[in-house]
Protein backbone atom coordinates (compact mmCIF):
# COMPACT_ATOMS: atom_id res chain seq x y z
CA UNK A 1 0.00 0.00 0.00
CA UNK A 2 1.35 3.42 -0.91
CA UNK A 3 1.88 6.14 1.66
CA UNK A 4 2.99 9.74 1.99
CA UNK A 5 5.31 11.30 4.56
CA UNK A 6 4.58 14.32 6.72
CA UNK A 7 7.60 16.18 8.13
CA UNK A 8 7.59 19.13 10.51
CA UNK A 9 9.85 22.15 10.13
CA UNK A 10 8.59 24.61 12.71
CA UNK A 11 10.34 24.08 16.06
CA UNK A 12 13.24 26.35 16.90
CA UNK A 13 16.67 24.94 17.65
CA UNK A 14 18.44 25.24 20.95
CA UNK A 15 21.20 27.32 19.34
CA UNK A 16 19.11 30.31 18.30
CA UNK A 17 15.43 31.33 18.53
CA UNK A 18 15.65 32.34 14.87
CA UNK A 19 16.94 28.95 13.73
CA UNK A 20 14.93 25.80 13.10
CA UNK A 21 15.75 22.23 14.05
CA UNK A 22 14.80 21.19 10.52
CA UNK A 23 17.52 23.35 8.97
CA UNK A 24 20.37 22.14 11.16
CA UNK A 25 23.24 20.68 9.13
CA UNK A 26 23.19 16.87 9.13
CA UNK A 27 25.09 14.44 6.87
CA UNK A 28 25.90 17.02 4.22
CA UNK A 29 22.39 18.52 4.06
CA UNK A 30 19.63 19.95 6.22
CA UNK A 31 18.04 17.67 8.77
CA UNK A 32 14.59 17.82 7.12
CA UNK A 33 16.17 16.94 3.78
CA UNK A 34 17.77 13.86 5.37
CA UNK A 35 14.38 12.85 6.82
CA UNK A 36 12.75 13.29 3.41
CA UNK A 37 15.33 11.05 1.76
CA UNK A 38 14.81 8.41 4.44
CA UNK A 39 11.04 8.50 3.86
CA UNK A 40 11.49 8.31 0.08
CA UNK A 41 13.88 5.37 0.45
CA UNK A 42 11.25 3.62 2.62
CA UNK A 43 8.72 4.04 -0.21
CA UNK A 44 6.92 7.36 0.35
CA UNK A 45 5.35 8.69 -2.85
CA UNK A 46 5.12 12.33 -1.75
CA UNK A 47 6.71 14.36 1.02
CA UNK A 48 4.68 17.07 2.81
CA UNK A 49 6.68 19.53 4.94
CA UNK A 50 4.72 21.53 7.50
CA UNK A 51 6.22 25.01 7.91
CA UNK A 52 5.29 28.24 9.63
CA UNK A 53 7.69 30.33 7.56
CA UNK A 54 9.39 29.35 4.30
CA UNK A 55 13.06 30.16 4.92
CA UNK A 56 15.81 30.18 2.26
CA UNK A 57 17.27 26.99 3.75
CA UNK A 58 13.92 25.20 3.44
CA UNK A 59 13.49 26.41 -0.15
CA UNK A 60 16.97 25.22 -1.11
CA UNK A 61 16.33 21.83 0.49
CA UNK A 62 13.11 21.47 -1.50
CA UNK A 63 14.96 22.38 -4.70
CA UNK A 64 17.62 19.72 -4.07
CA UNK A 65 15.01 17.08 -3.27
CA UNK A 66 13.00 17.95 -6.38
CA UNK A 67 16.16 17.77 -8.51
CA UNK A 68 16.65 14.20 -7.27
CA UNK A 69 13.12 13.25 -8.29
CA UNK A 70 11.52 13.38 -4.82
CA UNK A 71 8.08 15.01 -4.88
CA UNK A 72 7.91 17.63 -2.11
CA UNK A 73 5.06 19.94 -1.10
CA UNK A 74 5.34 22.77 1.44
CA UNK A 75 2.24 23.16 3.63
CA UNK A 76 1.68 26.33 5.68
CA UNK A 77 -1.84 25.73 7.04
CA UNK A 78 -4.36 22.99 7.66
CA UNK A 79 -6.60 24.14 4.80
CA UNK A 80 -3.81 23.49 2.29
CA UNK A 81 -3.10 20.15 3.93
CA UNK A 82 -6.73 19.02 3.66
CA UNK A 83 -6.72 20.08 0.02
CA UNK A 84 -3.44 18.42 -0.99
CA UNK A 85 -3.31 15.22 1.09
CA UNK A 86 -4.42 12.06 -0.75
CA UNK A 87 -7.58 10.45 0.60
CA UNK A 88 -6.59 6.86 -0.10
CA UNK A 89 -3.04 6.61 1.29
CA UNK A 90 -1.59 6.16 4.76
CA UNK A 91 0.67 8.87 6.16
CA UNK A 92 4.08 8.44 7.78
CA UNK A 93 4.54 11.20 10.35
CA UNK A 94 8.08 12.08 11.48
CA UNK A 95 8.70 14.19 14.58
CA UNK A 96 10.38 17.57 14.20
CA UNK A 97 14.13 17.08 14.70
CA UNK A 98 13.97 13.27 14.90
CA UNK A 99 16.78 11.11 13.60
CA UNK A 100 15.68 7.51 13.22
CA UNK A 101 17.65 4.71 11.58
CA UNK A 102 16.51 3.55 8.15
CA UNK A 103 15.64 0.10 9.49
CA UNK A 104 12.87 1.60 11.63
CA UNK A 105 11.56 3.62 8.68
CA UNK A 106 11.40 0.40 6.67
CA UNK A 107 9.69 -1.46 9.53
CA UNK A 108 6.93 1.15 9.88
CA UNK A 109 6.59 1.41 6.09
CA UNK A 110 6.14 -2.35 5.87
CA UNK A 111 3.10 -2.38 8.17
CA UNK A 112 -0.49 -1.73 7.22
CA UNK A 113 -2.79 0.52 9.20
CA UNK A 114 -1.91 2.53 12.29
CA UNK A 115 1.51 1.78 13.78
CA UNK A 116 3.66 3.55 16.37
CA UNK A 117 7.39 3.49 16.95
CA UNK A 118 7.78 3.55 20.73
CA UNK A 119 10.49 3.25 23.36
CA UNK A 120 10.35 2.15 26.98
CA UNK A 121 10.42 4.97 29.49
CA UNK A 122 13.98 5.56 30.71
CA UNK A 123 16.51 8.33 31.18
CA UNK A 124 17.71 7.85 27.58
CA UNK A 125 14.18 8.31 26.21
CA UNK A 126 13.38 11.43 28.30
CA UNK A 127 13.38 13.85 25.29
CA UNK A 128 10.53 11.92 23.64
CA UNK A 129 6.82 12.50 24.26
CA UNK A 130 5.23 10.23 26.85
CA UNK A 131 2.19 8.29 25.63
CA UNK A 132 1.42 6.23 28.75
CA UNK A 133 2.94 5.20 32.07
CA UNK A 134 5.56 2.92 30.56
CA UNK A 135 6.34 4.11 27.02
CA UNK A 136 7.16 7.16 24.94
CA UNK A 137 6.67 7.98 21.26
CA UNK A 138 9.96 7.45 19.40
CA UNK A 139 9.26 9.99 16.65
CA UNK A 140 7.65 7.88 13.91
CA UNK A 141 4.01 6.90 13.37
CA UNK A 142 1.99 5.53 10.46
CA UNK A 143 -1.65 6.62 10.41
CA UNK A 144 -4.64 5.77 8.24
CA UNK A 145 -6.51 8.37 6.14
CA UNK A 146 -9.55 8.14 8.47
CA UNK A 147 -7.49 9.12 11.51
CA UNK A 148 -5.66 11.89 9.63
CA UNK A 149 -8.71 13.60 8.18
CA UNK A 150 -10.71 13.05 11.34
CA UNK A 151 -7.99 14.95 13.20
CA UNK A 152 -7.76 17.70 10.58
CA UNK A 153 -11.51 18.28 10.92
CA UNK A 154 -11.13 19.08 14.62
CA UNK A 155 -11.41 22.71 15.71
CA UNK A 156 -8.97 24.32 18.10
CA UNK A 157 -5.37 25.27 18.72
CA UNK A 158 -3.42 22.02 18.93
CA UNK A 159 -0.21 20.34 17.89
CA UNK A 160 -0.97 18.20 14.82
CA UNK A 161 1.75 15.61 15.42
CA UNK A 162 0.95 15.00 19.09
CA UNK A 163 -2.79 14.95 18.40
CA UNK A 164 -2.29 12.31 15.71
CA UNK A 165 -0.09 10.25 18.02
CA UNK A 166 -2.67 10.39 20.81
CA UNK A 167 -5.36 9.40 18.31
CA UNK A 168 -3.26 6.42 17.20
CA UNK A 169 -2.74 5.38 20.82
CA UNK A 170 -6.47 5.59 21.56
CA UNK A 171 -7.23 3.46 18.49
CA UNK A 172 -4.87 0.78 19.77
CA UNK A 173 -2.29 1.16 17.01
CA UNK A 174 0.33 -1.54 16.68
CA UNK A 175 3.49 -0.66 18.61
CA UNK A 176 7.03 -1.34 17.44
CA UNK A 177 9.45 -0.99 20.36
CA UNK A 178 12.89 0.52 19.86
CA UNK A 179 15.73 -1.27 21.71
CA UNK A 180 17.46 0.84 24.33
CA UNK A 181 20.77 0.34 22.52
CA UNK A 182 19.39 2.36 19.58
CA UNK A 183 18.79 5.29 21.94
CA UNK A 184 22.18 5.04 23.60
CA UNK A 185 24.08 4.77 20.28
CA UNK A 186 22.19 7.60 18.53
CA UNK A 187 20.21 5.53 16.03
CA UNK A 188 17.00 7.01 17.45
CA UNK A 189 17.16 10.50 18.94
CA UNK A 190 15.73 14.01 18.95
CA UNK A 191 18.13 16.76 17.87
CA UNK A 192 17.84 20.24 19.35
CA UNK A 193 21.12 21.95 18.40
CA UNK A 194 23.98 21.80 15.92
CA UNK A 195 26.48 20.33 18.37
CA UNK A 196 24.15 17.44 19.10
CA UNK A 197 23.47 17.03 15.37
CA UNK A 198 27.22 16.74 14.71
CA UNK A 199 27.62 14.05 17.38
CA UNK A 200 24.67 12.03 16.10
CA UNK A 201 25.86 12.40 12.50
CA UNK A 202 29.26 11.07 13.49
CA UNK A 203 27.62 8.00 15.01
CA UNK A 204 25.27 7.47 12.05
CA UNK A 205 28.02 7.91 9.46
CA UNK A 206 30.30 5.56 11.37
CA UNK A 207 27.66 2.83 11.20
CA UNK A 208 26.82 3.58 7.58
CA UNK A 209 30.48 3.38 6.57
CA UNK A 210 30.43 -0.37 7.25
CA UNK A 211 27.93 -1.00 4.46
CA UNK A 212 27.71 -0.08 0.79
CA UNK A 213 26.93 -1.44 -2.62
CA UNK A 214 29.23 -4.08 -4.06
CA UNK A 215 31.63 -3.15 -6.83
CA UNK A 216 34.06 -5.32 -8.73
CA UNK A 217 37.83 -5.63 -8.96
CA UNK A 218 40.15 -3.11 -7.37
CA UNK A 219 37.20 -0.78 -6.82
CA UNK A 220 35.87 -3.33 -4.33
CA UNK A 221 39.05 -4.57 -2.68
CA UNK A 222 41.15 -1.38 -2.55
CA UNK A 223 39.16 1.74 -3.41
CA UNK A 224 36.06 0.63 -1.49
CA UNK A 225 37.70 0.40 1.96
CA UNK A 226 39.54 3.70 1.42
CA UNK A 227 36.28 5.39 0.35
CA UNK A 228 34.45 4.00 3.39
CA UNK A 229 37.18 5.50 5.58
CA UNK A 230 37.36 8.88 3.85
CA UNK A 231 33.61 9.30 3.27
CA UNK A 232 32.56 10.09 6.86
CA UNK A 233 35.62 12.32 7.32
CA UNK A 234 34.78 14.42 4.26
CA UNK A 235 31.08 14.41 5.12
CA UNK A 236 31.78 15.86 8.58
CA UNK A 237 33.94 18.49 6.88
CA UNK A 238 30.94 19.35 4.66
CA UNK A 239 32.76 18.52 1.42
CA UNK A 240 30.11 18.09 -1.34
CA UNK A 241 30.16 14.89 -3.39
CA UNK A 242 29.90 16.91 -6.60
CA UNK A 243 33.15 18.77 -5.86
CA UNK A 244 34.98 15.47 -5.29
CA UNK A 245 33.57 14.10 -8.55
CA UNK A 246 34.64 17.20 -10.49
CA UNK A 247 38.12 16.89 -8.97
CA UNK A 248 38.30 13.27 -10.16
CA UNK A 249 37.37 14.36 -13.70
CA UNK A 250 39.99 17.10 -13.73
CA UNK A 251 42.74 14.81 -12.45
CA UNK A 252 41.71 12.18 -15.02
CA UNK A 253 42.04 14.72 -17.81
CA UNK A 254 45.38 16.02 -16.48
CA UNK A 255 46.71 12.43 -16.33
CA UNK A 256 46.56 12.21 -20.11
CA UNK A 257 49.29 14.86 -20.42
CA UNK A 258 52.19 12.82 -18.93
CA UNK A 259 50.98 9.76 -20.85
CA UNK A 260 51.17 11.76 -24.08
CA UNK A 261 54.67 12.89 -23.05
CA UNK A 262 55.65 9.21 -22.67
CA UNK A 263 55.60 9.22 -18.85
CA UNK A 264 53.01 6.47 -18.43
CA UNK A 265 53.89 5.62 -14.82
CA UNK A 266 52.99 9.14 -13.65
CA UNK A 267 49.88 9.13 -15.81
CA UNK A 268 48.69 5.79 -14.44
CA UNK A 269 49.22 6.98 -10.87
CA UNK A 270 47.05 10.02 -11.54
CA UNK A 271 44.38 7.93 -13.24
CA UNK A 272 44.24 5.51 -10.29
CA UNK A 273 43.91 8.47 -7.94
CA UNK A 274 41.12 9.90 -10.11
CA UNK A 275 39.23 6.59 -9.96
CA UNK A 276 39.65 6.56 -6.18
CA UNK A 277 38.14 10.05 -5.92
CA UNK A 278 35.24 8.93 -8.10
CA UNK A 279 34.59 6.07 -5.69
CA UNK A 280 34.79 8.48 -2.72
CA UNK A 281 32.23 10.70 -4.42
CA UNK A 282 29.88 7.72 -4.79
CA UNK A 283 30.34 6.98 -1.10
CA UNK A 284 29.48 10.56 -0.13
CA UNK A 285 26.26 10.27 -2.14
CA UNK A 286 25.38 7.03 -0.37
CA UNK A 287 26.02 8.52 3.07
CA UNK A 288 23.71 11.42 2.21
CA UNK A 289 21.04 8.89 1.07
CA UNK A 290 21.39 10.00 -2.54
CA UNK A 291 21.66 7.49 -5.36
CA UNK A 292 25.09 7.62 -7.04
CA UNK A 293 24.79 8.85 -10.65
CA UNK A 294 24.14 6.24 -13.32
CA UNK A 295 24.22 8.53 -16.36
CA UNK A 296 27.04 9.92 -18.46
CA UNK A 297 28.56 11.92 -15.60
CA UNK A 298 29.44 8.66 -13.82
CA UNK A 299 31.53 7.47 -16.78
CA UNK A 300 33.69 10.55 -17.44
CA UNK A 301 36.54 9.61 -15.10
CA UNK A 302 36.60 5.93 -16.22
CA UNK A 303 36.56 7.17 -19.84
CA UNK A 304 39.78 9.09 -19.20
CA UNK A 305 41.23 5.94 -17.63
CA UNK A 306 40.40 3.86 -20.71
CA UNK A 307 41.67 6.59 -23.04
CA UNK A 308 44.93 6.75 -21.10
CA UNK A 309 45.27 2.98 -21.35
CA UNK A 310 44.96 3.13 -25.15
CA UNK A 311 47.32 6.13 -25.45
CA UNK A 312 49.99 4.47 -23.33
CA UNK A 313 49.94 1.18 -25.25
CA UNK A 314 49.16 2.40 -28.76
CA UNK A 315 48.15 -1.04 -30.04
CA UNK A 316 45.01 -2.59 -31.45
CA UNK A 317 44.92 -4.99 -28.49
CA UNK A 318 44.71 -2.03 -26.14
CA UNK A 319 41.76 -0.63 -28.13
CA UNK A 320 39.92 -3.95 -27.95
CA UNK A 321 40.70 -4.16 -24.23
CA UNK A 322 39.29 -0.67 -23.68
CA UNK A 323 36.05 -1.62 -25.46
CA UNK A 324 35.70 -4.76 -23.35
CA UNK A 325 36.38 -2.79 -20.17
CA UNK A 326 33.77 -0.19 -21.17
CA UNK A 327 31.13 -2.94 -21.43
CA UNK A 328 32.16 -4.41 -18.08
CA UNK A 329 32.16 -0.93 -16.55
CA UNK A 330 28.55 -0.29 -17.58
CA UNK A 331 27.48 -3.72 -16.28
CA UNK A 332 29.22 -3.09 -12.97
CA UNK A 333 27.85 0.44 -12.60
CA UNK A 334 24.29 -0.57 -13.41
CA UNK A 335 24.59 -3.69 -11.22
CA UNK A 336 23.92 -6.07 -14.06
CA UNK A 337 26.69 -8.48 -13.22
CA UNK A 338 24.37 -11.37 -12.34
CA UNK A 339 25.77 -13.63 -9.65
CA UNK A 340 29.41 -12.81 -10.38
CA UNK A 341 31.59 -12.27 -7.33
CA UNK A 342 33.64 -9.09 -6.92
CA UNK A 343 36.89 -10.83 -7.92
CA UNK A 344 35.28 -12.04 -11.17
CA UNK A 345 34.58 -8.50 -12.40
CA UNK A 346 37.49 -6.96 -14.29
CA UNK A 347 37.31 -3.18 -14.09
CA UNK A 348 39.29 -0.25 -15.57
CA UNK A 349 41.02 0.22 -12.22
CA UNK A 350 42.11 -3.42 -12.19
CA UNK A 351 43.51 -3.14 -15.73
CA UNK A 352 45.36 0.09 -14.88
CA UNK A 353 46.95 -1.51 -11.83
CA UNK A 354 48.20 -4.46 -13.91
CA UNK A 355 49.59 -2.17 -16.61
CA UNK A 356 51.16 0.07 -13.97
CA UNK A 357 53.01 -2.97 -12.60
CA UNK A 358 53.95 -3.96 -16.16
CA UNK A 359 55.40 -0.49 -16.82
CA UNK A 360 57.63 -0.86 -13.78
CA UNK A 361 58.67 -4.39 -14.76
CA UNK A 362 59.01 -3.68 -18.49
CA UNK A 363 56.50 -6.28 -19.73
CA UNK A 364 53.65 -4.22 -21.14
CA UNK A 365 53.00 -6.39 -24.20
CA UNK A 366 52.34 -9.68 -22.40
CA UNK A 367 50.44 -7.85 -19.62
CA UNK A 368 48.06 -6.45 -22.26
CA UNK A 369 47.38 -9.99 -23.43
CA UNK A 370 46.80 -11.10 -19.84
CA UNK A 371 44.44 -8.19 -19.22
CA UNK A 372 42.50 -9.06 -22.37
CA UNK A 373 42.13 -12.66 -21.18
CA UNK A 374 40.91 -11.38 -17.79
CA UNK A 375 38.34 -9.13 -19.48
CA UNK A 376 37.03 -11.99 -21.65
CA UNK A 377 36.87 -14.28 -18.62
CA UNK A 378 35.02 -11.60 -16.64
CA UNK A 379 32.43 -11.15 -19.38
CA UNK A 380 31.98 -14.94 -19.49
CA UNK A 381 31.55 -15.12 -15.72
CA UNK A 382 28.85 -12.44 -15.80
CA UNK A 383 26.97 -14.23 -18.58
CA UNK A 384 27.26 -17.71 -17.08
CA UNK A 385 26.28 -16.68 -13.54
CA UNK A 386 23.14 -14.80 -14.57
CA UNK A 387 20.01 -16.23 -13.02
CA UNK A 388 17.08 -16.99 -15.26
Amino acid sequence: MTFVAILSASRTSGDSPAGLRATLHFAGQTLVEYQARQAARAGADHIFILVNVITPAISQAVDRLSADGIAVVLVRDMIAMVRDMPRDADSLLVADGAIISQSHFDAIAGTEGDALLVTDDSRASAPFERIDAGQRWAGLVRISPDLLFGTLDMIGDWDLALTLVRGAVQKGARRITVPQDDLLEGRVTLIEGQQQADLVAQSVLSMASRSGRMRGGIEHYLFGPVARFLGPVLMRSQVPALQVRIASMMIGAIALVPIELDWPVIGFCLLLFALLLSEVSDRLDELALRSPPLGWIAFITPFFALLGLVMASGSITASYLALMLAILLVADRWQRTGGARAWMIFTPGSALLLLFAAQLAGGVSWMLDLAMICAIGSAGAIILTRRG
